[in-house]
């Protein structure tokens, strides 16, 4: 990616970080969460957690985002392969979305061949609906319709790998997965292609 469109998608980010909801949402976070939840069986709890494709994102974009959150006093959890029981979720990380405020699942063109990144995401959804939890995509070198269609155009190739990888293990879970990114198109988010190009 060129220098230009990288610095275009990090001013365009910094906008959108600086919408009034988004900041209401965050002082409403600060100002709640020392209060009425209990303490984190793993620790304390998190305002933001950050799910991403690491060789997309990490060293670039995600980086970025997450220094910005912090410089901005966000609390903010990124996930690290300590946390990674072998194919599963282990319970540490997910304690750690259930007590995020606010998830932000940073789709890019390799995000979906992660079955980490989808585990994760299908949680940040359960959190929405049981939990009333927020969340953020945004959508990095992808667009929101093509996030929302698994199975065909850029995620295809790896959707078609999940589909029969759970035919011999149960616990992978397509259809939930399928669900989740399904609803893309309800959440408000950040489409970086699309505002970088104009």
């Amino acid at each position: 990616m060129a220098a230009s469109d990288a610095a275009a998608k990090r001013r365009s980010l910094n906008e959108g970080l600086a919408d009034p909801k988004l900041q209401q949402s965050s002082t409403g976070i600060s100002s709640s969460s020392s209060g009425s939840r209990p303490s984190p069986s793993y620790g304390r709890g998190y305002e933001v957690f950050l799910s991403f494709r690491g060789a997309d994102t990490r060293d670039g974009f995600t980086d970025f985002l997450y220094t910005s959150l912090r410089d901005a006093g966000v609390d903010v959890f990124r996930d690290n392969e300590e946390l990674h029981v072998g194919e599963e979720i282990g319970p540490q990380l997910l304690d750690r979305i259930e007590r995020s405020k606010i998830s932000i699942p940073i789709f890019s063109k390799n995000y979906a061949s992660s079955k980490w990144c989808l585990r994760e995401f299908a949680c940040m959804m359960e959190c929405r609906k049981r939990m009333k939890q927020t969340v953020l995509p945004i959508f990095y070198d992808v667009t929101p319709n093509e996030v929302q269609h698994p199975e065909k155009g850029i995620y295809a190739e790896a959707f078609s790998k999940h589909v029969e990888d759970s035919k011999r293990d149960p616990r992978i879970d397509v259809r939930k997965w399928r669900e989740a990114l399904e609803e893309v198109g309800t959440l408000k988010g950040w489409d970086l292609q699309n505002e970088t190009n104009g």
